[in-house]
């Protein structure tokens, strides 16, 4: 008997094979090997998907680049233009809505709010204390985040900086460790002349001026922590497997440093920057933040937009192996088709330097054949039908003589 002694995996290949991709044959074995489903149900289960499947095919001939700019565009024009709060982070703002949209498909090197999820190790995630030692290794902190005043006295030829004992505590730093710092910068000879004070005396008579940059040196002189991150913030989430765990959200970001920070979970950080992932990550990483961010800005403003749609917008901004905007420096600027890049913009452009060039349009896209009056390559007029008399006459012959043969006998 059909079906007798196989696993419920092999029953959906047996029947969606050929159809269904592996994945989601993989997928709805995985969630109905884990319920008791007889055979029968299993049968309906699968015929389902598999017409569910068929209906999700895009027809043939439908011009998806065009659905998918109508798809996104509309919805689009209903995004407002603040900035919001980061959720559960009310000092950190995020840029939200139709900006960031723009952000995006424009290829900006560095978004307009930088900002990182930093995702800890199985040591760090469930303890605090250890999550806040990781936010201290990676906040970028200067001598000015620790003191209360910097101040340069002319009359002693030094620079009195007076430091914060609370903002030190938050840090984890010690009134010795800034003083190792300000001694290795050479700016002059630093001494701890109070309990919460440091002074440094330069080694020249100086101007006012040269004692005023110096003074600048001092605020801008590196503790610790990465470069581009301004803030480093503990939340704490729910995570796949139920438990509270411990995530750091950053101001600024900096992929490549943060990952070498031990404590950090190096599978799961992100940035939202894209041309960043490209770069550490790849393209491929890169696609994947298009599509999240996309995908979050179009649910933050309750649109409900088809993720195939944004999928397609991705796979075109990343054809190339590198990230390209969608604009005349980009997507739009590179097609292959001189009247195309004519309709889009620099008209005289694009048309001047086709004919000098003595450029040939082979006329394949839907812009291009518009211009010259042609039935457009989409639907139905992209079936190329031929029509061969001799073999339509030579039908009609051996029809005749089937009829006079039948009225013969």
């Amino acid at each position: 008997m059909e079906g007798v002694g196989m696993s419920v995996r092999e029953k959906i290949e047996s029947k969606a094979r050929g159809v269904l991709s592996q994945n989601l044959i993989d997928e709805l074995a995985s969630k109905l090997e884990k319920r008791n489903v007889t055979d029968e149900e299993l049968e309906k289960i699968v015929e389902l998907t598999v017409q569910t499947y068929l209906n999700s095919l895009v027809e043939p001939g439908e011009p998806i680049g065009t659905v998918t700019a109508q798809s996104i565009g509309e919805p689009g024009t209903q995004m407002t233009l603040r900035t919001f709060h980061y959720a559960g982070v009310r000092e950190l703002n995020v840029t939200l809505g139709l900006p960031r949209l723009i952000e995006i498909v424009d290829a900006r090197k560095v978004p307009s709010t930088p900002m990182m999820e930093v995702y800890l190790d199985e040591e760090h995630k469930y303890d605090r204390e250890k999550a806040k030692e990781v936010a201290r290794r990676i906040e970028f902190t200067k001598i000015e985040n620790v003191a209360n005043v910097v101040e340069a006295d002319l009359f002693s030829n030094s620079i009195r900086v007076e430091l914060d004992p609370a903002m030190l505590e938050d840090k984890g730093l010690t009134v010795e460790e800034v003083y190792e710092v300000i001694k290795k910068s050479n700016v002059g000879k630093a001494e701890i002349t109070g309990e919460n004070t440091i002074a440094i005396y330069l080694k020249e008579s100086s101007d006012l001026s040269y004692i005023s940059k110096k003074r600048e040196k001092v605020l801008n002189l590196k503790i610790k922590g990465i470069a581009g991150i301004k803030r480093a913030i503990i939340q704490s989430r729910r995570g796949e497997d139920g438990r509270e765990e411990y995530v750091i959200v950053t101001d600024g970001s900096n992929l490549e440093q943060v990952l070498k920070v031990k404590g950090v979970d190096p599978t799961r950080t992100r940035t939202n920057s894209v041309y960043e992932t490209m770069m550490v990550l790849g393209i491929e990483a890169a696609r994947k933040v298009i599509i999240n961010e996309i995908m979050n800005v179009l649910r933050e403003q309750g649109l409900d937009v088809d993720v195939r749609h944004v999928y397609l917008v991705a796979d075109i901004m990343t054809q190339t192996g590198v990230v390209r905007q969608i604009g005349r420096h980009g997507v739009s600027g590179e097609k292959e088709s001189f009247l195309a890049r004519a309709a889009f913009e620099m008209t005289t452009k694009h048309l001047f330097e086709a004919s000098t060039q003595g450029k040939t349009d082979e006329l394949k896209g839907v812009t291009e054949n518009v211009i010259v009056g042609q039935v457009i390559p989409v639907g139905t007029g992209m079936i190329e039908l031929y029509f061969t008399p001799h073999i339509e006459k030579d039908k009609r012959q051996i029809l005749n003589e089937k009829e006079s043969g039948n009225g013969e006998m």
